[in-house]
């Protein structure tokens, strides 16, 4: 049997999608699959004509969040599940991860209708502003709680984001990611592939740059911000705290989801969560020649 399978992607990335996913579009055809790359905010896509829609590069959505949403209601069968990109694109998650006692990077959330009240910003150290909604670095900014221009900055960054409907959040800046880096846990099928370790995204002087620049979206200028990216073997400690995550997703689940990555920050306590990718993440299949295939066999089993 000849599985249909859409890639979804984004006007911008058109027509071949994320160049990280033609590993998976070669495996899928190797397995007699039919793949087309569509954008999913094309109207004249019929979605219901494919077997399965896997998402994958849908950048763009931050600053579409509602059409996205009905887009992926129209859907009628996608990887992941619908329900839980849903979930996943909106970081208020965090919250449930905490609450279950799970190590999250801690975070404040400033919903946008109290924005017009008096915003507690830290009083000492480093701390990032992001916004709940949003991908690739976008719209993220670091600032300095010691210098008073970059409180104002924080402060107004904070604003922006309330002023466009967006949740801001507030993180303590995890300092060591300077030197260690980020570490990106892929799992597929809910078993652990391959990691890669990404370079610090926010250098010092990042708080620097205007809140206007930091509180853009990807739609302003670019769908992400360029990263430097070095396959790793991740210590036993971050597997373990990264498993973790992935059995609290599973939980009650018939099967396992079929891709997630966990990304976590280096901190004095063991790794911390700074996200979790369930919905469109980059897999970072070109660091792995085996794991394009197998992502590509599980995607075929779970049709047949």
């Amino acid at each position: 049997m000849t599985h249909r399978i859409a890639l979804a992607s984004c006007d911008r990335l058109l027509p071949v999608g994320d160049e990280g996913d033609l590993p998976l579009i070669a495996a899928l055809q190797a397995r007699g699959a039919q793949v087309q790359v569509h954008s999913w905010s094309d109207p004249h896509v019929d979605w219901a004509a494919f077997d399965a829609t896997v998402i994958r590069s849908t950048w763009d959505y931050p600053s579409l969040h509602r059409e996205f949403l009905a887009w992926l209601r129209r859907v009628p069968r996608t990887f992941n599940p619908a329900e839980v990109v849903a979930d996943n694109i909106d970081k208020l998650y965090l919250a449930e991860l905490t609450r279950a006692g799970l190590p999250v990077v801690p975070t404040v959330f400033i919903e946008p209708a109290s924005t017009g009240s008096p915003t507690e910003l830290p009083t000492v150290g480093e701390y990032v502003i992001k916004p709940s909604v949003g991908g690739g670095s976008m719209g993220v900014g670091r600032y300095n709680a010691g210098i008073p221009a970059d409180q104002e900055r924080g402060l107004q960054h904070v604003r922006e984001l309330g002023q466009r409907g967006i949740t801001a959040l507030l993180q303590p800046y995890q300092s060591a990611v300077d030197r260690d880096g980020e570490t990106a846990l892929i799992f597929i099928d809910g078993e652990f592939s391959h990691a890669v370790r990404k370079a610090a995204m926010l250098p010092e002087g990042a708080s620097a740059a205007s809140a206007a620049s930091a509180a853009s979206t990807a739609s302003d200028s670019e769908l992400y911000r360029p990263e430097k990216i070095e396959p790793i073997t991740p210590s036993a400690i971050e597997l373990d705290v990264a498993r973790r995550f992935v059995d609290h997703f599973n939980h009650g689940r018939v099967e396992p989801l079929l891709y997630a990555r966990i990304d976590l920050l280096p901190a004095a306590a063991g790794p911390l969560l700074v996200e979790a990718e369930l919905s469109e993440p980059s897999l970072f299949l070109d660091h792995c020649p085996q794991a394009a295939g197998r992502l590509a066999a599980s995607i075929t089993r779970r049709l047949s």
